[in-house]
């Protein structure tokens, strides 16, 4: 069932139970309880971990700029858009297991479950392989993505972007509100609205409420053309 992942990751794993781990969203387990798995949340947390100490260590020691630039880095580099977006090139919704209703509202290509599972999947590499497997993989998949964002400007927080782009075209402050959340209160999706006086002018989802509130703002950016 794993050997395209294993492929693709140049790993050969030891065995496949924790990696099935990796993949199952709590709300499977709320439909099968008698299942010998739990979720992966255990190894998302771990994965989360492995992977903030892999980045920092490579920006530590190859690039001499100061504290707020390298965290700025590291930060555009582990968020949930980010990570989503190599999950997606490793195909990892694929494997997931989810609620029927988690796997109809389209579970499978929701950034945040996407990002969690790839953290949980760095999990599972750290504690099968050791720390320079974990190492090798971030490195191939994500630190690649770095002259990119540097080049792009992905580093700047949307956010901070926009407000300072707000204020110097029409003298408002940005201001967000809830537009709706949806899911059970484990596992919700927040859709906030990015507002200049009254007006919105852009939306964003996410697992929690900042997160959302980033997406609305770099909606915001995209629709304003700014």
């Amino acid at each position: 069932m794993y050997k395209k992942l294993e492929k693709k990751l140049n790993l050969k794993f030891k065995e496949w139970h924790l990696l099935r781990n990796a993949f199952v969203h709590r709300s499977y387990l709320n439909e099968h309880r008698d299942s010998q798995y739990e979720s992966n949340e255990r190894l998302e947390f771990l994965g989360d971990a492995v992977l903030e100490l892999v980045v920092t260590d490579y920006l530590y020691k190859n690039y001499p700029n100061p504290e707020g630039d390298l965290t700025n880095w590291r930060s555009a580099l582990v968020k949930g858009e980010m990570l989503a977006k190599i999950a997606q090139e490793l195909n990892l919704g694929e494997y997931l297991f989810l609620s029927h209703g988690e796997e109809n509202s389209g579970g499978r290509t929701k950034d945040y479950l996407l990002a969690n599972t790839f953290e949980a999947l760095v999990g599972v590499i750290y504690l099968e392989l050791g720390y320079d497997s974990a190492q090798k993989m971030i490195a191939t998949f994500l630190l690649t993505h770095l002259e990119g964002i540097l080049e792009k400007g992905d580093h700047i927080d949307a956010k901070s972007k926009f407000q300072e782009l707000a204020q110097e075209k029409t003298g408002q402050t940005p201001i967000y509100q809830l537009l709706h959340d949806e899911g059970p209160d484990h596992d919700k999706t927040f859709t906030m609205g990015a507002y200049i006086d009254d007006r919105i002018v852009g939306k964003g989802n996410g697992g929690n409420k900042q997160s959302a509130e980033q997406k609305a703002a770099e909606d915001a950016l995209h629709r304003l053309k700014w």
